[in-house]
């Protein structure tokens, strides 16, 4: 990967006498400022990497277009990561247009809507990766680069600031729904077809998976952190995720000051409803019951408890740790799996 260095180095004071007729005769390269520098060069690192896809559905009188976005190449046998959602009305095929002008087949290797990524095959092993960073060491204010094709312009570069981190977003599968978490919000400029396009940091590392556009100004980005990563690598050996499930809808609320003194924390989730018929149900959990442990983990929100329920837990007794009307008690419940 190309050494860019760090922006900071670039705002170096120009020597004594230099002026407006000097810096005209500039190579273009030298002319362009700190900011331009690095995203011309994130865009140059990075462009041959990001392709136009068309998933298309067979119908009687052939195949027809079911729906566009943007991928990122991340091996050279093939294999891109996109937003599920791109992918969601097509049924398993495609094509990938890359800037040098190929146009490849492609197919769906799997999608986990709940995670809104997807990962695609394309029909070449001479792609140009790009290299993948790591969100969990992103900073508010921090320059970003958004590359995908907005309606359909392929190849188009926007620039921007990290505006937030830490933000949920809520997906949802048939009937399951669940956070997508530490997303990334972005006020770089993202539009219908941005989607599944790379969001990269100023040393052309992909950093996020451009997934939605909340507003003007208000762009949000799967991380890339070690929960996508174990994601990718399900969809690759496996083709889909497997998660379990107890059957509970619930919400963060703060712990009676006596318990909360004895678990040594403030909050856990209550248990707002119980899927009849669910593992949740035949444990004989509870509306109203206070869920704040799990195998001896902290539950302090609805995310704890989601990322606890993890395929490997799929038939394994969990121990829950209850406050039912302010008194202690354990609950095993065997997750199952949940069905797409």
């Amino acid at each position: 990967m190309r050494n860019l260095r760090p922006i900071a180095s670039r705002f170096e004071p120009e020597p004594a006498g230099s002026g407006g007729a000097r810096d005209a005769d500039l190579p273009d390269a030298e002319a362009l400022d700190a900011y331009s520098r690095t995203v011309s060069e994130v865009a140059e690192q990075l462009g041959p990497s990001v392709a136009h896809v068309t998933v298309t559905r067979r119908t009687r009188r052939g195949s027809r277009r079911a729906g566009t976005g943007s991928a990122v190449a991340i091996s050279p046998d093939g294999f891109m990561l996109s937003a599920a959602h791109v992918t969601a009305g097509g049924d398993g095929g495609g094509r990938a247009a890359f800037p040098d002008g190929r146009e490849l087949g492609l197919e769906v290797v799997g999608a986990d809507r709940l995670s809104d990524l997807a990962l695609l095959r394309a029909d070449s092993r001479e792609l140009t990766p790009a290299p993948l960073g790591n969100a969990e060491s992103l900073r508010v204010g921090q320059l970003v680069v958004a590359i995908g094709s907005p309606l359909g312009f392929s190849g188009s570069v926007t620039a921007g600031v990290v505006s937030a981190l830490g933000r949920s977003l809520p997906t949802r599968s048939r009937s399951a729904t669940r956070l997508i978490e530490n997303v990334i919000q972005t006020d770089a400029a993202l539009n219908p077809g941005n989607s599944g396009g790379a969001l990269a940091d100023g040393l052309g590392r992909v950093v996020g998976v451009n997934t939605a556009v909340a507003g003007v100004g208000l762009g949000l980005a799967v991380p890339i952190d070690a929960t996508t990563r174990r994601i990718v690598s399900e969809l690759m050996s496996e083709g889909r995720v497997r998660r379990a499930y107890i059957g509970v809808t619930g919400g963060s609320r703060p712990l009676p000051p006596r318990q909360a003194a004895a678990v040594g924390r403030s909050s856990g989730v209550e248990v707002v409803g119980v899927v009849e018929g669910s593992p949740a149900a035949d444990a004989g959990l509870r509306a109203a019951d206070l869920i704040i442990e799990a195998d001896g983990e902290a539950v302090g929100d609805v995310s704890d408890l989601q990322r606890l329920m993890s395929g490997d837990r799929i038939g394994q007794a969990v121990a829950l740790r209850v406050d039912r009307r302010g008194r202690l008690i354990e609950v095993e419940v065997v997750p199952r799996e949940l069905e797409d």
